[in-house]
Order: C-alpha cells, then structure tokens, then sequence
C-alpha cells in the first residue's frame, strides 16, 4: 500500500473506492476520442478517477497522457465522448469556470513578484477579501513550508522551492482537482526523490485529488494510488502500483516498468498452471497461472530478475537454465547479472549488495546457473 491510498480509521484497511461499486467517481471519462486531423491522440478511452486520489497517467511520449490532461483542464476538447467532474459533464465548460487547477512543468512563476505575491495572485484575481486572502497565503506557506521565504522573488530560491511555490499557488483557490504535468522534471535525482515524499504529504492532508502526468516509472510507482499505464491514446492497465508491478496484464505494461525477463513459448495446461515450451532441447518452464490456455497457445513469461537466483552449481528447482555471465551493473544497493544461455537467449538476475565485501561471488565469463519458482513468474496470453 502507497502512503496516499489512506486506511480506514475504524477497520485500518486500504480505503479502495475504486473496489466499490457503490462510491461516484469524482471524474469519470466516457468513451473519449481526441483527434487533430486524421490523427487519433486518444481513442474511445473510458476512466474513471475518485475523491482524494493521487493518480497517475503513465507513458512513454506521444502516448496521449498529456492530451488527456489537456482535455480534463479544458485547453482541449473532446472530439467524442464526455468528461465529467463531480456528476457533471464539464465538456463545454471553459478552464477559467472549472474547479480545476493545473501546475505546469516550468512552474509558470512570475519573476517580479515575491513568493507571497505568486501564491496570493490568483486570490487577488478572485477579488477575496484582504483578511481571508492573508490568511489562506499564510495557510499555503505553512503547508508547504516556505514560510520564511514569503518575501523572495523566485531567482533567490532552490528549484525545489519554487517548485513548492507553484505547488502553493494551485492550491491556493482549494480546487476540486489539482493538475500536475511533469512536475518534477526539472529537479535532480535526490531532490526529485525528496519532493515525491512531500507532494504525497500536501496531498494527503488537503485531501485534494491530484492528477499527475509522468514518463518516470518511479514516480508514478512510488506516489500514486493508482495508476493508468498509456500507449498510443489507449489505456492498457489501471491498478495500483503493486499490482502493476507484480501482475501487469501484458507484455507492455511488464516491460514499460521496471526490468523484466520475457520468454515467448507455447503452453501446455496441466494441474493449476501450464508447462511452458520455448524451444526444442530447451528446458520446460512450470509456472502456476489462473488465466485459462489451450494446448499449444503462445504465451509469454514474465520474470523480474530480483526474483531469479544465481547461483555457482545447478540447484535443486523446478526452473533452472545454465549459462555464462556476460555483463554485470553494479548500482550500489544491487547487482544485476546478465547471463547467456547456451541457445542464445539472455535472462538477467539481480542480487542484494548487502555487505561490504572485497570481491563478488561471480565474475564476467564464469558459468552459473539460473534458477526461480513456479510462482516467480506471470504467464501472459499477450
């Protein structure tokens, strides 16, 4: 469970709308189609987001995710279908007249005026009353803790500063819906880490919906509820980011996140699962499944290399290959191991760095075997 999901506070379970049929969602996309031209950004996508959700549009470029954000926002409309926000349809509906805000990447600030007078601009539009207006700003430095900066001007704070200015700014109206695109592409790789954290905090105690759009893989993982996995104006998987992880439902969403083993065979059913064949004189896979398959079917085999053992002497397992290193990444915490298979293929397997040791216990070149349970692995039909 992400931290933004929330628990009950009577049952301590995962709240989960989306797993009752009774709850509205608080914006539900019905049948949306966006083409410019002949081209299809989006087609016949139907989705549905619910109250208080940090929830993420995951894609490679050119997948459609900003489209959608576009459309939800109101700088684009719908060439069919309908889009609704809170029960109702927000189609015709301009940006200005929606409860919606959007933080743009660049964060869009305004150089000449300080960090107060940014966050407090679009209260001032609005017309808010001085005494209301002081204090939701004060509200907004408080929750994102830049309280001491309130008289800066944005050149003379951090990127992650300005970035939680532009964040405080589009909180500021309290909108049903806040609009996050790329947010974090402009900071470092430690900052970037930090400020998920954070955004997940403001989030959870505004109890705002958030939206958010990104290619990185690790952001969307690690800061949304749910997530919707994107290609070609088309939504293959929408689930939280543990069963995305552990049961994508086809071989793009496996190999779009994270690291992925993928073996093309033919499946034979037996007894709760299939025996996999990948080829004459290659071992046979045994993998437990519960998707249905006749003899013979293609399938594939998705194995994430942290759950594949490596070991110096053939082990005692029901799936295990023999090969020879080929190349090893070291990436501190862990090492991944890619290894040749005597037929050609490589399968790659990753070990915990746990302890500070002179050498490894395998090199480039040394043989080794490969080996994972029966339950590794996810078999899928496509």
């Amino acid at each position: 469970m992400t931290k933004s999901q929330g628990t009950s506070p009577t049952t301590n379970t995962p709240v989960e709308p989306w797993n009752n049929p009774s709850t509205t969602p608080l914006i539900r996309f019905e049948n949306v189609t966006k083409r410019f031209g002949t081209f299809a950004a989006i087609s016949g996508l139907s989705l549905d987001i619910f109250e208080e959700e940090f929830f993420a549009l995951l894609g490679p470029s050119g997948c459609g995710k900003t489209t959608l954000m576009r459309m939800l926002a109101g700088f684009e409309t719908p060439t069919e279908g309908k889009i609704e926000l809170a029960g109702h349809d927000i189609t015709p509906v301009p940006p200005n007249k929606r409860a919606v805000n959007m933080m743009f990447q660049s964060y869009a600030l305004f150089p000449h005026l300080s960090v107060y007078d940014n966050i407090a601009f679009g209260l001032k539009r609005q017309r808010m009353p001085k005494a209301e207006l002081a204090d939701r700003v004060a509200e907004m430095l408080k929750l994102t803790r830049l309280e001491k900066f309130a008289r800066r001007k944005p050149d003379q704070i951090s990127g992650g500063q300005r970035q939680r200015v532009a964040l405080a700014r589009s909180l500021a109206k309290a909108p049903k819906l806040l609009l996050l695109d790329e947010p974090m592409g402009a900071l470092d790789k430690k900052l970037r880490q930090e400020t998920q954290f954070e955004l997940m905090d403001i989030q959870e105690k505004t109890g705002t919906t958030f939206v958010i759009v990104t290619h990185d893989q690790e952001e969307a993982m690690t800061v949304a509820t749910r997530v919707a996995v994107m290609d070609e104006g088309r939504i293959i998987q929408v689930a939280t980011p543990d069963v995305i992880y552990e049961a994508p439902n086809s071989r793009y969403v496996a190999d779009f996140i994270g690291d992925v083993n993928l073996i093309t065979g033919t499946a034979h059913p037996r007894n709760s699962g299939i025996d996999l064949h990948w080829g004459e004189g290659r071992p046979i896979f045994h993998c437990k499944t519960d998707l249905p398959f006749t003899d013979g079917q293609t399938c594939y085999l998705a194995v994430r290399p942290e759950k594949v053992t490596i070991h110096a002497r053939e082990p005692e397992s029901t799936n295990k290959v023999e090969g020879k290193i080929l190349d090893i990444a070291y990436l501190g915490n862990i090492s991944t191991y890619h290894v040749e298979l005597s037929m050609g293929h490589i399968l790659k397997a990753q070990t915990a760095n746990n302890r500070r040791i002179a050498r490894r216990s395998f090199t480039w070149e040394d043989p080794v075997w490969l080996s994972w349970t029966e339950t590794a692995g996810v078999v899928l039909d496509r």
